[in-house]
């Protein structure tokens, strides 16, 4: 059944189409217009079920040659594009309650007093990770294109506009269109860690940089009229972090040299928004009279204020330009630019209380206050850059090392011998590294990194993480390293947790490290710890990786209450549900319990970031999404899960486990049936982020990183990571009624399982399995066929399950809006699909390199990546 589609967005779609038709007509002539108008209407008979129309669909693409492919793939990836931006803007202007109106209408219901939220405002710690790395397909310039399309969108849409100025912005749309259809939209390398931080800055400048004190100023408002709690002047509930130019783990291109460039790229774009800052208010605040304090600082000027803010402006000035001739290497002095957030603060702090004082408050709470919001959240380093690096390069440094020292291979000892030497070399007043010892070219890199870290500030640095971390040595490895590179500062250092052992041990290998009396002082009462859901995801399956994943935060929570920790989960979320993406709000209310209570630490990948923080009224109301969710989950947390539930629970997640390695794991079909169904090799060649794909290149499934492992199986409208095994393992719990009656009281009042649940609806509405049969009839070799229908059958029979157990007859009934999505994109994903596959036919045939073919491919799989809406 398909849902109404809103008549202002489909006609804001078909006129950025008609437009888009126009310029492909003006530069390619009628003909091609009137052959992408056909493959249009095809693509959108095909995708409500007319077998005759996508067979005639197959038969032109077989005609054509490799540019004419690579013509038709360029056309419906920008039809997607546009699709998107269009819906994008629509979403932004839709009258919605405010999430934190409806937080407020909660909370009084349940009576609770305005000391209760006090507590809980104080607790709310946010800090969003930015990350580049998984799969943003569009390149920036384009991205900066669509950017000034959606402006002008908002504009007509949200104005009344003479028709003069309403014709000058439809030229306006129509050239940024033309300008993007002649802009080449694949990348031609991959983009380096630099370019990935910049990239991350610029959604700072570009967003951000508004909508947080827009963000915080609602929220002083609403609370201040509705619980009589106002938001002190230096609160900071949301903060960013990043992993662009910090996140080394298998990325070789992320050297200390590029770490140090990166913090200080950061520290120049902070220093120019803020002296912009500066200088708009040295131009307002003109008035004469101020507090004593003032006007000794001014020097008794007779215009304290600009005074004041004019030295200010000056020195971010200097700071700039200095870290840019530092750049460009020539001469700089680091000694003349700001180095402290109070040298920031100060001075905006001193107007303020002057302001305050002296009777002009009203004048305070507006510009300078964003200011000094901007200055909180930001500061001088723009966000806090994340460190990470996998487990085995710390051992590697260390097992080195004491051969080089004659002691013997650090690898080879018990985890109680190395923790003996970790902790004897980490209370050592002399130092352990050799000067004359020259080690190899990757144990430097990490000794590099370290002594990078030691160098900057405290301020600039958010945490160390440790891939794959399993023991406590791998914790305190770090922190000797750190030590030895000079640091002053406690850096907090977080093992990731991902593989499904990993989680279940988490809580075991936490406690014996807050077992070290030096390690306790070390943490300062404070644990950072990662919980990885990607690889879980793709060790376990969605529904043993969710379980393990929550049982882990329980037993983490529970410890650091019994140890009077300060816990702070952190999570390695993506966009998909196959690596633990899910809408905010219902992410954060299917946590446990008290796992809100150290603050709330998520990644933000790629794409997402765009989709939610990449207009600043759409990062406005993500941000008053987390924070309602957050506030509700600490004073009304969800309940803890049912005995039977957990017996229940861990009898699921353990055949749905099975279920799915069966398929992954034991299965010696599966490898070659995934190649030959998915371009997963050809994605290798796609310029995406700066990581490689895979972490061993001769490696296989278990060596494939999980966002390309996702990215693939959605190309092909398979998306079988998010759902295999699942509902199977659900089915075979609905046998008896006992079980079946605990199973409905699940779904209904446990949001843990009722989320996945909708989830899964999702994920179910984003598969084909009509698509996918046609990239097996084509791709796979015949005897290889099977395992694609057998996949297919249990999709059907998972989908018509959800529908049994959600009480729904279709899919995304209680989501019209997605719904909706999915239908406007189905015309033009129906043709790019079918492409993909006659280019990967024609590339797996040739015998020699083809750039054309290659391009058409890498234009196809963006093209799908941008319609499906999540990628990785």
């Amino acid at each position: 059944m398909s849902a109404p589609i809103d008549h202002q967005l489909m006609e804001t779609v078909r006129e950025l189409g008609s437009i888009l038709g126009e310029t492909i007509e003006a530069q390619l002539g009628k003909g091609w217009l009137d052959r992408i108008e056909t493959i249009r209407k095809h693509g959108r008979s095909a995708s409500q079920g007319d077998e005759k129309a996508g067979q005639e669909l197959q038969t032109l693409f077989a005609t054509l040659d490799d540019a004419d492919l690579l013509t038709v793939g360029r056309a419906f990836a920008q039809f997607l594009n546009l699709a998107n931006i269009a819906e994008q803007e629509f979403n932004s202007s839709l009258p919605s309650e405010d999430p934190l109106d409806q937080l407020s209408d909660k909370l009084k219901q349940h009576n609770l007093a305005g000391k209760t939220f006090q507590q809980a405002l104080s607790q709310l710690r946010i800090d969003l990770v930015l990350t580049a790395h998984p799969t943003e397909v569009t390149r920036r310039t384009l991205i900066h294109k669509y950017s000034e399309l959606a402006h002008c969108l908002a504009t007509i849409h949200g104005y009344s506009l003479t028709d003069t100025e309403r014709a000058e912005l439809l030229k306006r749309i129509s050239a940024l269109i033309c300008q993007a259809w002649h802009t080449e939209e694949i990348r031609s390398v991959r983009p380096t860690p630099v370019d990935e931080a910049q990239w991350g800055f610029s959604v700072i400048e570009n967003s951000l940089w508004d909508a947080v004190p827009q963000f915080l100023r609602e929220m002083d408002e609403k609370f201040r009229t509705q619980f009589d709690q106002s938001m002190p002047l230096d609160a900071c509930p949301v903060r960013f972090s990043s992993w662009m130019g910090g996140d080394r783990d298998g990325n070789p291109f992320v050297t200390a040299k590029v770490t140090e460039q990166v913090l200080l790229r950061a520290r120049k774009r902070a220093a120019r928004l803020f002296f912009n800052d500066t200088n708009r208010l040295q131009v307002e605040l003109s008035m004469s009279c101020g507090t004593a304090e003032l006007m000794e600082a001014a020097e008794h000027d007779r215009e304290p204020y600009r005074k004041i803010l004019r030295t200010l402006r000056d020195r971010l000035e200097e700071t700039h330009d200095g870290i840019d001739d530092y750049l460009q290497g020539r001469s700089a002095n680091p000694q003349r630019w700001i180095a402290t957030q109070e040298e920031l603060l100060a001075p905006l702090l001193l107007c303020y209380r002057s302001l305050c004082e002296t009777g002009l408050q009203r004048i305070a709470d507006a510009e300078l206050l964003d200011t000094i919001r901007r200055a909180y959240c930001f500061g001088i380093h723009l966000l806090k850059l994340d460190v990470r690096q996998h487990s085995e390069r710390h051992g590697q440094v260390l097992s080195e090392l004491t051969r080089y020292l004659g002691i013997g291979d650090y690898l080879s000892w018990s985890e109680e011998d190395k923790q003996s030497f970790l902790l004897r070399e980490l209370a050592s007043r002399r130092p352990l590294l050799p000067r004359n010892w020259q080690p190899s070219e990757d144990v430097q890199e990490v000794l590099d990194t370290c002594s990078v870290v030691a160098s900057q500030s405290q301020d600039g640095f958010g945490i160390y993480i440790i891939s794959m971390a399993s023991q406590p040595s791998d914790v305190l490895a770090v922190q000797l390293l750190l030590q030895e590179a000079g640091i002053t500062w406690p850096m907090p250092v977080a093992p990731l947790f991902e593989t499904l052992d990993d989680l279940n041990n988490a809580a075991e290998v936490t406690t014996k490290l807050l077992d070290i009396d030096w390690y306790r002082g070390y943490i300062q009462g404070r644990q950072y710890v990662m919980i990885g859901y990607s690889d879980s995801a793709k060790d376990a399956g969605a529904l043993a990786a969710g379980w393990g994943q929550y049982q882990s935060q329980e037993k983490l929570v529970a410890l650091a209450d019994s140890r009077g920790i300060e816990l702070t989960l952190f999570h390695g979320r993506g966009g998909t549900i196959g690596r633990g993406g899910l809408p905010a709000h219902a992410a954060i209310l299917s946590q446990p319990p008290g796992s809100l209570k150290g603050g709330f630490r998520v990644t933000e990948q790629g794409e997402t970031i765009r989709y939610k923080f990449g207009m600043s009224a759409l990062a406005n109301r993500s941000l008053k999404l987390y924070a309602s969710a957050i506030l509700e989950a600490i004073l009304l947390p969800p309940p803890a899960p049912k005995t039977e539930w957990r017996h229940l629970m861990n009898e699921m997640a353990s055949r749905g486990c099975d279920n799915y390695r069966q398929v992954v794991r034991q299965d010696a079909n599966f490898v070659p049936y995934f190649r030959a169904a998915t371009p997963e090799e050809e994605l290798g060649k796609l310029p995406l982020g700066s990581r490689p794909s895979k972490r061993k290149p001769d490696g296989g499934v278990e060596s494939l990183r999980a966002i390309p492992w996702i990215f693939a199986w959605a190309q092909n409208r398979l998306v079988l990571p998010s759902w295999l095994g699942v509902m199977k393992a659900v089915d075979h719990a609905l046998d008896g009624d006992k079980k079946q009656k605990v199973l409905e009281e699940m779904i209904s009042d446990w949001p843990f399982f009722k989320t996945r649940l909708s989830m899964l609806d999702m994920v179910f509405a984003k598969a084909d399995p009509r698509i996918s049969a046609e990239y097996d009839k084509r791709l796979v070799p015949e005897p290889l066929q099977y395992f694609g229908k057998a996949l297919r059958e249990e999709l059907a029979q998972s989908q018509a399950l959800i529908f049994k157990l959600m009480k729904q007859s279709s899919a995304l009934e209680q989501d019209p809006q997605g719904r909706e999505s999915m239908q406007i994109r189905a015309a033009y994903l129906e043709p790019l699909h079918l492409l993909q596959i006659e280019l990967l036919d024609r590339i797996r045939k040739s015998e020699q390199d083809n750039p054309t073919l290659e391009r058409a491919m890498m234009v196809a799989i963006a093209g799908i990546a941008v319609g499906m809406r999540n990628t990785g």
